[in-house]
């Protein structure tokens, strides 16, 4: 079966120039593919151009060159079918503190130039868990229902591309796996979800792929098991009785070092040296352990080795 991308993006650069000779550039030369019914996460420090390719797709900020094709329609020959084609949900809350979730649905679908007969206010208040509240006050509302129903205003056109600009900060534990569970509900529907988030184990958990950018370049882009599976170190820790640094020395390119917890953490290149090779020098030492536990490194470790050059 041949997947067609829901969004293709082509040499796109933005440069921002200063009232000095001084210039920015946001994002340089930068070719991304999503592909249809996909989670693909958007990874990058601060400044690295993830907001300023958002806006590019909303329309908010011009691009300086390339091509933008949203759901098979090119930015700059048509950019009002470009607009229908994506719901964008910000990182701000923005929301009028005296309008109840239906009225906020109702005059966002107005805006949108959707007739009241094809409204589907009530539907999308029943994916987002919010038809309970849908005549209260969203003053009333918790931090968790505030960021659903910002969902639910992205959603009220039916495009076929979600945008969650970290869609989780400030949100504590238990809201955010209940967020969670309504974006996979959603794109589980066909819904093409296109995340940023500065939080590594959240990606890991979510996407499909991952594109990680940096100071305006595309670093990476690959599936999130082979960008974990391109993890060279892997960490062993030893709860040991007694840390005798006499007898460990680092061997072979294996490092140990030690914690305040009485741990012994080895670490090694996983594709050099076996699991019982590390253990076995352990024991050689004459160190009485108590538990071991690995550490195979996670997508935060991946994320450190690309950017920091």
């Amino acid at each position: 079966m041949n997947i067609k991308n829901a969004l293709k993006v082509e040499k796109l650069t933005k440069i921002y120039s200063k009232r000095t000779s001084e210039k920015i550039v946001a994002l340089n030369n930068l070719n991304l593919e999503v592909k249809e019914g996909e989670i693909f996460g958007l990874l990058g420090p601060n400044g690295a151009g993830k907001t300023t390719f958002l806006n590019i797709l909303a329309g908010m900020v011009i691009k300086n060159s390339g091509s933008v094709n949203v759901w098979g329609y090119d930015l700059d020959e048509n950019p009002r079918q470009v607009r229908s084609s994506i719901g964008i949900v910000p990182q701000e809350v923005n929301l009028d503190p005296f309008f109840s979730p239906k009225r906020t649905l109702e005059l966002q679908a107005g805006l949108y130039g959707i007739a009241k007969k094809d409204r589907i206010t009530d539907t999308i208040l029943k994916i987002v868990s919010l038809e309970k509240q849908s005549n209260s006050y969203a003053r009333s509302l918790s931090g968790g229902m505030k960021r659903r129903l910002l969902i639910a205003k992205a959603m009220v056109h039916r495009p076929p591309i979600l945008v969650l600009d970290e869609p989780t900060a400030g949100v504590d534990v238990e809201l955010r796996q209940n967020l969670w569970s309504n974006v996979r509900a959603l794109n589980k529907q066909g819904v093409t979800i296109i995340l940023t988030t500065h939080l590594m184990y959240e990606a890991e958990e979510m996407c499909n792929r991952i594109a990680i950018i940096n100071k305006g370049n595309l670093i990476k882009v690959d599936t999130t098991e082979n960008l974990l599976n391109s993890i060279k170190n892997k960490k062993i820790i030893f709860k040991v009785k007694k840390i005798n640094n006499d007898n460990l020395k680092n061997v072979n390119g294996i490092k140990f070092s030690h914690n305040a917890k009485s741990e012994i953490v080895a670490t090694y290149e996983k594709n050099k040296h076996k699991i019982e090779e590390v253990i076995d020098i352990v024991k050689n030492s004459g160190t009485e352990i108590y538990d071991i536990s690995t550490d195979e490194g996670d997508l935060e470790d991946v994320f450190i080795d690309l950017t920091k050059n």
